[in-house]
């Protein structure tokens, strides 16, 4: 039977609702969204959380939405077939929440002490869970909505993380490319942890 998969859509339209919300209400916006300052100096530990949930434009929101809604998926149901329904749901929302947490922990030790600093969107939650369906399915074919031509996803993975680290070294953009970068690589370590016959297995087949 066909599992029941709810948490990914339960994410995805929280975050539609906080981001329009945001979209409307600069105050909102501004209580929740990544301040690494407000952070130390307030004790503000929410915004860990709260900030993965809203997002800067329609664009950011949507770019987010599609990845989260095409790997949340079957991330999800991959979890579930292998844990169980109700394990497998826990560890989706812990692996979600611990994401937040990862994905903005450079950005968090880079600007703890500049209070301009901002960021907000599920970009490091989303890339955690795409490089974990990576890890678990590397032949897959991954296109691009700019780039509708589909490529292995581990060639994918290796170009994504070549861009982003390059990005990250030669900023010229407001994008937080370290929270994707963070995202990442916690992606591939919780499933390394977690998964590694199922990994070993995968890229045997690859190969």
């Amino acid at each position: 039977m066909e599992p029941q998969i709810y948490s990914t859509y339960i994410l995805l339209g929280t975050m539609v609702i906080m981001s329009f919300t945001g979209f409307n209400n600069r105050d909102f916006m501004e209580k929740y969204l990544f301040s690494p300052y407000l952070v130390k100096h307030e004790k503000e530990y929410y915004r860990f959380i709260t900030h993965a949930f809203l997002h800067g434009d329609f664009n950011h929101l949507l770019f987010n939405g599609i990845t989260l809604f095409f790997f949340g998926k079957p991330f999800e149901k991959y979890l579930f077939n292998f844990y169980g329904p109700l394990p497998g749901e826990i560890i989706f929302w812990a692996f979600a929440l611990i994401a937040m947490f990862a994905s903005s922990s450079i950005s968090y030790f880079r600007h703890k002490d500049n209070p301009n600093y901002r960021s907000l969107g599920l970009s490091g939650v989303t890339s955690a869970i795409l490089f974990a369906m990576i890890m678990l399915a590397p032949s897959m074919e991954i296109a691009l909505i700019l780039l509708p031509i589909p490529i292995p996803a581990w060639i994918f993975g290796l170009l994504y993380l070549a861009f982003e680290i390059y990005s990250d070294r030669n900023k010229k953009t407001t994008i937080a490319h370290d929270a994707h970068i963070s995202g990442a690589v916690f992606g591939i370590i919780f499933i390394l942890i977690t998964n590694i016959e199922q990994v070993i297995f995968a890229f045997q087949n690859l190969l």
